[in-house]
Parts: C-alpha cells; sequence; structure tokens
C-alpha cells in the first residue's frame, strides 16, 4: 500500500529496532513480571504488573503508529469497547448505538448501562443522522457494519455530535488503520478488537482504544489500572508480532476480497451481495470518500438458512466460525445470533488463500449446495 493517508508499514517493522543498544534482541522480549525492583522513590518506574508492562507498551507504540494517536490495549475488543462507556458516562446520560452493528454492544447497554442510569437510543447505520444528536452525551457508530455492512458518514456525524456537545466512538474492527481513518475524519475516540485482522491468526484475545485527546486516553488508561481489565503479556506479544504482518495480510485479505465479490455478484446461484467495493452496492459513493479499502468481508444472502448452512458446510477452504479477519476464510450464517439479516444471509470474511484456489472451492459449493 502506498497511499499517502497511511502511516509508514514501513517504519512501523523498525520502531523497536531504532530504539535498541548494541547487544540488544531485535525480537521483543516477552515480560511476565507483576513486582518490580523499587527501592525508594518509586515515581517514573514501572512498579506492579497492573500497572504496565514492557510488552503491552511494546504493542501499544505500534498501534499508536497506525493509529497516529496515543492507544491503549485492552484484554479484548468488548473490553475495549466497554472502556470509553464506563470511563465517561454517568447517571442521566444518553447514548447512540447502531441497531444494526455487533450485538454484544448493545446487550452490553442494556444489560448493564442501563442499571448505571444510562439510557440508550438504536438506529440502523445507514440513516444514523436522521434524528439528530441533540442531547446525547456519546454517539458510537460502526462502519461497515457488522454484519450487513451498511456505512454512515463518519465526518459528518462527528462534525455535528460536536456541534451538540457530545463525544463520538467508532468501532473500527472490521476495517483496521489500514483501511479506514476514523481519528482523521473527526471521530474522538477509536474503539477495535484485535483479536481479529490485527492478531490475524485465531490465537488471541485483545482489544484496543485510541484518541488524539491525550484527556480521554489519561482516563481510560486510568479506568484500566484501577478495574484490572489488563492485557496478558503474552497476548501482546503475539499482536505485536503479528502487527508486523498486518499491511501484507490486509492487502492480500482485501484484493482477493475484491475478486470475489465481483464474481458473487454475477453468480447465478447468489441472491444478493453486499460489499463496499461493488459499484452496485448502496454505500459505494460513500464507500470511496471515507474508505481507503473496501475491506475483506462480504455479505452473501442464499435461499434459507438450510442452503447457507449446506454452502459453508461444503467449502473445504472456509471455516465454519463465529469471528474474522483470520488467516483462514472463515463464514457464518449470522441469523443464528439473531442478527436482523435476511435467512440464508452468510458473513464471508476472505482470508490469506490464493484467490482463485479459494474462488474454485466458493463456485463449486455454491453450484452443488444451491
Amino acid at each position: 500500500m502506498t497511499d499517502p493517508k497511511l502511516p509508514s508499514a514501513a517504519d512501523l517493522l523498525h520502531l523497536r529496532g531504532r530504539t535498541l543498544e548494541k547487544g540488544d534482541p531485535i525480537a521483543l522480549p516477552l515480560t511476565m513480571a507483576t513486582m518490580y525492583h523499587v527501592p525508594g522513590d518509586p515515581t517514573g518506574y514501572p512498579s506492579y504488573g497492573r500497572s504496565a508492562n514492557a510488552t503491552w507498551e511494546a504493542a501499544e507504540k505500534l498501534l499508536g503508529h497506525l493509529e497516529q494517536a496515543e492507544a491503549v490495549l485492552f484484554p479484548s475488543g468488548m473490553a475495549a469497547i466497554a472502556a470509553p462507556f464506563l470511563t465517561f458516562l454517568a447517571a442521566g446520560d444518553r447514548v447512540l448505538l447502531p441497531s444494526d452493528g455487533y450485538y454484544a454492544t448493545r446487550v452490553l447497554a442494556d444489560s448493564y448501562l442501563k442499571k448505571l442510569g444510562v439510557t440508550f437510543d438504536l438506529r440502523p447505520t445507514a440513516r444514523y443522522a436522521e434524528g439528530g444528536f441533540a442531547g446525547y452525551r456519546m454517539v458510537y457508530v460502526e462502519t461497515p457494519s457488522n454484519p450487513g455492512l451498511d456505512l454512515c458518514d463518519l465526518a459528518a456525524i462527528a462534525g455535528a455530535v460536536r456541534a451538540a456537545g457530545g463525544m463520538t466512538v467508532a468501532d473500527n474492527t472490521t476495517m483496521t488503520p489500514y483501511g479506514q481513518r476514523p481519528l482523521d475524519l473527526g471521530i474522538d475516540i477509536v474503539v477495535a478488537s484485535d483479536t481479529k485482522a490485527p492478531g490475524g491468526h485465531s490465537d488471541l484475545l485483545l482489544g484496543h482504544v485510541a484518541s488524539r485527546d491525550s484527556a480521554l486516553v489519561a482516563a481510560m488508561r486510568e479506568w484500566r489500572r484501577l478495574s484490572g481489565s489488563i492485557p496478558g503479556p503474552f497476548e501482546a506479544w503475539l499482536l505485536h508480532r503479528s502487527l508486523e504482518t498486518l499491511e501484507l495480510r490486509f492487502d492480500r485479505m482485501c484484493r482477493s476480497a475484491e475478486v470475489i465479490a465481483e464474481r458473487l455478484a454475477q453468480h447465478p446461484k447468489a441472491r444478493q451481495v453486499r460489499f463496499p467495493g461493488l459499484p452496485s452496492d448502496p454505500a459505494h459513493n460513500l464507500a470511496r470518500q471515507q474508505m481507503i479499502r473496501s475491506g475483506f468481508l462480504i455479505g452473501l444472502t442464499l435461499g434459507t438458512n438450510d442452503k447457507a448452512d449446506a454452502f459453508i458446510e461444503a467449502c473445504p477452504l472456509l471455516r465454519p466460525a463465529t469471528s474474522l479477519g483470520g488467516v483462514h476464510s472463515s463464514a457464518e450464517r449470522r441469523d443464528r445470533w439473531g442478527d436482523a439479516v435476511a435467512p440464508g444471509f452468510v458473513r464471508l470474511s476472505v482470508g490469506c488463500e490464493p484467490v482463485e484456489e479459494l474462488w474454485a472451492a466458493l463456485d463449486r459449493a455454491l453450484r452443488e449446495t444451491q
């Protein structure tokens, strides 16, 4: 990728190297410590494992480079999502959430924020600006929405919410900083699940928040320290290693998704295909304005739930799994989780397989099962 808006992938690979002394290991060491040697005044030194860890900090430096902002690492994507809610909201505040975004965010609000006296409203992503934003302490957006892949205008929403006196939080999990840059568009806080494409190998749970407002970052970092919502150092070490190949993997996944989406859109067995990169997609024009890439997720609607399950099970290059962004292509029928999608809707997460091999397997499974 050579887009001038993107942080340098070459610099990311050498951030640690530029700080090394002679004889230091090039690979990041894993720091597994809860106690530190701090005689006398502890100010300015690590003192306890809930407050600081060198491995977290190294991963945060890479995330900060990607976001061009301060980043704080959390033990999962949901922990990252919860952080701005629990840091900045108080009884009497109102929050706006997408009705068609990741379902666990709505469950968190309904099950726990309401108990704290925080109320929330829901709107569909494609019509998120309708009704305005007056009276909302926080407006939370997810674009493209997961799983339906609708979009909303991040720059317009950020400006309108700021004018109304609120703050914006954007879930950028499906795109990563290489595909979409909400902070550049005026969003106050980005949250993301690093379990997905940043980790990429389906072997870690992590998430992060990022902001260019140092006061917001400091408040969320303090929430992490006091709540104990801290990442494990081994997971942080795995993420640091994976982030060094994110640009390569994300580029491969997006390029393959572009090829596959175009072919699926012409396939006689596909009823509907959602992919922001398709000129026929209702969100295409907005995607061209605010997204750098079209992503690696494709929404594929087949005739029935049974046909969707049969397609997934018949394809040897698809893993039937509920996550996304891994090196292995995966798919699932999303209405089994209660998402408001059509019967037979499949969320397809394109991985790193050679695209022609992957397409041949998908095409064969479609023709055999539909």
